[in-house]
């Protein structure tokens, strides 16, 4: 009987184990783990009640079963709590996970057979037991694994949000630990909330106090980067958010990174309030990436660039020279006005304003102003588009006087200066030229500058005029007299003025003498006794010098001045004075490879050659050296004095020269009277006689070859 009722309890307990077979496994470890260790315990619970099939229930005594059962309970438990461990394997159902619980229990009890309690580990004693062998522990190990997910640093994945707190917003991104991430880095999106889904950089994931370091920031940041080089690669079109107003331009918010929209790039009209698109979702194209430095140029204009394309090509093809159009006024710069004609621009230059001379452009124009302007020229390749305005009105030289002819006196402002003249306009748009010539009677060169500034109302003369070319000469001087035209009388040869330096040449100094008339006083008038080799040695640009009139050229205005002609001529003293051999002290004030130039008395100098310069001691005489000189030679039609030291106790070498020769001429002449002498004795003479003769005749002849 009691065998039956222990075969109906296994068979209901594998009843009981075949029921999970049609339900899946569920990944929740805790649940699986749960239930296997409920059937291990129950069916372990029936096995201990089982009595030995080798022996029969009548023999069983209360001291041999008390052992049998506690050791079939406690074999039973272990193998439970091992079973209960391995139910979670992958693939493994509670049923097979039972099997194995009932094949483990019938290999358990072959001990409980042999009636021997197991031997006591005293060494595991106080210490945790282990339940689970290696090979178990390994495979709840990997089968705990595949529930995680793979992290690796550095990279973006996708996390789920568990929790949000004023400081900190808990992510869980499928790991072993939740992350934390500061609430800051959301802030830019007022609607999270627990469950949504958001792009996480890992950066660590594991720091010194043990925590993932992860951030949302650097995951949008390189999401974004991606998402703009996309944008920037395909030629597609973006949103974007702007945020302030910067120099130039504006801040755009693009997928979290600040972009710069140029001024220029907001709209094809220039814009004058930035403030305006602020706080606006634009549409935008990316136009330039630098990736070194990180910046990133969007454009608003380029997206309405390709519609008006077209339009600017349907304008274009209509328009045609002298065409009047209608446009309004785009922009204002220094050169000129932008005119919007409907969807393409032209320009207005400044000088096709009006027929005057303006400053500004805004002078004419003003922002928003509608215009009615004519078409000058155009260019279909480039685009552009030359307007007129004033070509819609009368040119003022046309309605020019018709009276007015050369020599006739006008009045007018002045409105552009130059160096070389100065612009005067006589009646709007009609302008004449005042050459700097024309400004004053005087030689010298000046500039327009001296004699005008802008805005002074001036009166001239007209000199020429132009009508077709629309050209007009004007002078100032000559509403003033001509001082040339009785300079003979103001200014006869022979009488003295004084006059101020101008500018010096190599070869003289010009001077005026009153304004428009000028002088040249030459090098060689300065000075009597001076050698000077630049004017400048003499005098100084801007002093006064006092003049003699030497010539006057009225025809080529040109006055011959000199200076030393104020003073007698010394020289004529100096003749005097300075006779040849004559011997006076002198200073050496400049020594050269030539000689030397030394200072005499009365003011004159005189040149000392190199081979006079010699002392009687043999020494060379030096600068700045005060010593006696003979005059050798004077000129007074040249100006010129020559010294000599070394004829001082040397005597002329010519001299030496010519008073041999005649010594010598006088001896010949005195031996050819005594031979003349002996011819005529020689009837009378005796042979003694001859031999006296031909002695004296030999001695004459000695002294005659000494001599040469």
């Amino acid at each position: 009987m009691e065998a039956d009722e222990t075969s109906e309890k296994v068979a209901t307990a594998e009843n009981e184990t075949e029921a999970p077979k049609a339900e899946e496994v569920k990944p929740d470890t805790g649940e699986v783990e749960e239930k296997a260790s409920e059937m291990v315990n129950e069916e372990a619970a029936e096995v201990t009640e089982e009595p030995p099939k080798d022996e029969p229930v009548a023999a069983e005594t209360p001291d041999t079963e008390t052992p049998v059962e506690e050791k079939t309970t406690e074999t039973a438990e272990e193998p439970a709590a091992e079973k209960a461990e391995e139910a979670p394997k992958a693939g493994e159902t509670p049923e097979v996970a039972a099997t194995e619980v009932s094949a483990s229990t019938e290999a358990e009890e072959t001990p409980a057979k042999t009636n021997e309690p197991p031997e006591f580990d005293w060494d595991a004693l106080g210490k945790k037991q282990d339940a689970y062998s290696p090979e178990e522990r390994n495979k709840l190990e990997d089968l705990y694994a595949d529930t995680l997910s793979a992290i690796v640093e550095h990279e973006v994945i996708e996390g789920m949000i568990v929790g949000i707190t004023s400081r900190e917003v808990v992510v869980n991104i499928g790991y072993k630990s939740d992350g934390i991430i500061p609430f800051n880095e959301f802030r830019y999106n007022p609607d999270l909330k627990v469950g949504d889904t958001v792009d996480i950089y890992v950066e660590n994931q594991e720091d010194a106090s043990g925590q993932m370091v992860l951030s949302h920031k650097k995951a949008r940041l390189l999401k974004s980067w991606d998402r703009i080089n996309d944008a920037f690669n395909g030629d597609e079109i973006i949103n974007g958010y702007v945020k302030c107003r910067t120099k130039g331009g504006l801040i755009v918010d693009v997928f979290g990174i600040e972009a710069f929209l140029p001024g220029s790039q907001i709209d094809v009209k220039p814009i004058r309030d930035y403030d305006a698109f602020v706080d606006k979702t634009m549409e935008f194209k990316v136009v330039k990436i630098n990736h070194e430095y990180k910046n990133v140029v969007v454009s608003h204009k380029a997206l309405i660039e390709d519609e008006l394309e077209v339009q600017r090509a349907e304008i274009i093809a209509k328009l045609e020279k002298g065409q009047v159009l209608e446009g309004t006024v785009k922009n204002i710069t220094s050169y000129g006005v932008f005119i919007d004609l409907g969807g393409v621009d032209g320009l207005i230059h400044i000088t096709d304003l009006s027929w005057g001379r303006i400053n500004h452009p805004d002078e004419i124009v003003e922002l928003d102003q509608k215009l009615k302007v004519v078409i000058l020229d155009f260019n279909e390749n480039k685009k552009r588009i030359a307007l007129g305005l004033k070509q819609l009105t009368p040119h003022p030289w046309d309605a020019l006087d018709e009276k007015l002819k050369l020599g006739d006196t006008v009045s007018g402002k002045v409105v552009v200066i130059a160096d070389y003249g100065a612009f005067i306009e006589i009646a709007p748009g009609v302008e004449g030229l005042i050459h700097v010539s024309e400004m004053s009677w005087s030689q010298h060169l000046r500039t327009a500058q001296d004699f005008l500034k802008k805005g002074d109302e001036v009166k001239a003369v007209i000199l020429t005029l132009d009508r077709e070319e629309r050209r007009m000469s004007l002078g100032m001087k000559q509403l003033m007299p001509d001082p040339w035209s009785n300079i003979r009388e103001k200014y006869p040869v022979g009488s003295k003025h004084t006059a101020k330096v101008r500018n010096f040449t190599n070869f003289g100094i010009f001077v005026e003498i009153e304004e428009g008339v000028d002088g040249l006083i030459h090098i060689s008038d300065l000075s009597w006794s001076k050698r000077i080799k630049h004017p400048a040695e003499f005098t100084k640009t801007g002093e006064d010098i006092d003049v003699v009139v030497l010539d006057v050229d009225e025809e080529n205005r040109r006055l011959s001045l000199g200076h030393k002609q104020l003073e007698e001529n010394p020289w004529d003293v100096f003749e005097t004075v300075f006779t040849v051999d004559s011997v006076h002290s002198g200073t050496v004030t400049t020594m050269n490879e030539k000689g030397a130039i030394v200072s005499l008395p009365y003011g004159v100098e005189g040149f000392a050659p190199s081979r006079h310069l010699k002392k009687e001691d043999g020494t060379s005489i030096k600068a700045d050296d005060t010593i006696d000189f003979k005059v050798i030679e004077f000129s007074k039609d040249n100006k010129k004095i020559i010294l000599s030291h070394t004829r001082l106790f040397e005597e002329d070498p010519r001299v030496t020269k010519e008073k041999g020769a005649a010594k010598q001429k006088a001896g010949a002449k005195s031996a050819k009277q005594a031979v003349k002498k002996v011819n005529d004795k020689v009837e009378k003479t005796t042979f003694g006689d001859l031999d006296v003769l031909a002695n004296l005749k030999s001695e004459i002849e000695k002294e005659e070859n000494v001599k040469k």
